[in-house]
């Protein structure tokens, strides 16, 4: 009997890191692909990106409506009740042996406990990373503590993991599966994506992908005032914006975002999905993304291309010495903008690394799914680390 592994994914920007897996486990004569998809993917006002993963031949067995009108934490908090009532249903309806959770959203969060419930093996992808500004940070550890199997990005997300009491033997380093696509895709050329997208490159280009920081009160539209503020004063340049997913206040961002293309048509475009073909292919035209998205530290460092990360969200994530960081001011945004065109950086791009792996992640994660018994798995011992602690009392 074929060994049934179920993906559950809620976004655009989770489905196209997720593809390459999907690719492998449907390929595999001795896994069954289950997909669930939720939140943002059935969502009008997010493009009903669901539409793309059937574009790509899949089949989605179950969809799970979650999202509501209110990004407030209120309404927030009442989408994840209906994502743990749906997943709660779809999750024994579908029986699945193992369950695929990525990331750190409130909607995985929520697909975890059901899980848990359940008594389903979840199989995490991307634990033992930190996002000090955002509530993700918490949300991802707690799915670390439901999950059985683990696949992090780097040796020190590993050790992360390990810290937080799994057991070492079923926590891998396989990379990140964002690097797989770039490795794979055939990307599109800068003529293709004028033509596709009707924007138009100029002397210089920039992507702008800036999401709210969650951990922080209200700073939201001050902060990405100040970027805008600073984005209005560039010469000769196309910025090409992609809008926020549903986390807290995001319309206020997207709002900002269609004020702003409005102002400066002849040189800024917005989407609210460009899919992961379309927005790796601008990652290898434009000089830089700015923002705090995490495709700033992760995948932008492939292409050799600066990164301007502003404020908190991306906080404690391992960095290429492509990423400049800087502080949610115009001060800051400002010279940080003036330092991605001096030669110094320029000439440091030439030699970056990317941290995060060689582009093989998906063969291995797919591997490992296939291979791990899973008798007793969910019956998890912690595994206790010892620590040499300076200054403890006698």
């Amino acid at each position: 009997m074929k060994r049934k592994i179920c993906i559950i994914t809620d976004s655009r920007a989770e489905y196209g890191i997720l593809k390459p897996l999907v690719k492998e486990i449907a390929c595999d004569n001795e896994l069954q692909l289950q997909l669930v998809v939720t939140g943002a993917h059935l969502s009008p006002e997010f493009g009903l990106t669901y539409k793309a993963i059937e574009e790509d031949g899949f089949k989605i067995d179950e969809k799970i409506e979650s999202t509501l009108s209110s990004d407030t934490p209120v309404g927030i908090t009442k989408s994840m009740a209906l994502t743990l009532m749906g997943c709660g249903e779809v999750f024994f309806r579908l029986a699945p042996d193992v369950i695929v959770i990525l990331g750190d959203r409130y909607e995985m969060v929520t697909a975890a406990m059901a899980a848990q419930v359940l008594r389903i093996p979840i199989a995490h992808l991307y634990g033992g990373e930190t996002t000090v500004g955002a509530v993700d940070e918490a949300f991802r550890h707690a799915i670390t503590k439901m999950s059985c199997l683990h696949f992090v990005s780097t040796d020190q997300y590993r050790k992360r993991v390990i810290q937080l009491g799994e057991d070492p033997a079923r926590v891998y380093n396989v990379g990140a599966m964002g690097i797989d696509n770039i490795k794979t895709l055939k990307l599109l050329s800068r003529e293709e994506l004028q033509n596709d997208l009707g924007v138009r490159f100029l002397k210089k280009n920039i992507i702008v992908t800036f999401h709210p920081v969650t951990l922080e009160n209200n700073t939201t539209q001050q902060q990405f005032y100040n970027l805008v503020s600073v984005l209005e004063k560039l010469d000769d340049t196309a910025i090409v914006f992609t809008k926020t997913n549903t986390d807290t206040h995001g319309r206020v961002i997207n709002t900002m975002i269609d004020e702003f293309v409005s102002r400066h048509k002849d040189r800024a475009w917005s989407f609210l999905s460009l899919g992961q073909l379309r927005y790796l292919s601008m990652l290898k035209h434009v000089d830089a993304v700015v923002g705090n998205s995490s495709s700033g530290i992760v995948e932008a460092p492939s292409f050799k291309i600066g990164t301007i990360n502003i404020g908190d969200r991306q906080k404690g994530r391992l960095r290429a010495d492509s990423i400049i960081d800087c502080e949610p001011t115009v001060c800051s945004i400002q010279a940080s903008v003036e330092r991605l065109y001096t030669d110094d950086f320029k000439k440091k791009l030439g030699m970056t690394v990317n941290l995060h792996g060689d582009g093989n992640a998906a063969k291995a994660i797919c591997r490992i799914l296939k291979e791990a018994k899973l008798d007793g798995i969910i019956k998890k011992h912690f595994f206790d680390v010892e620590f040499k602690c300076s200054g403890d009392a006698k």
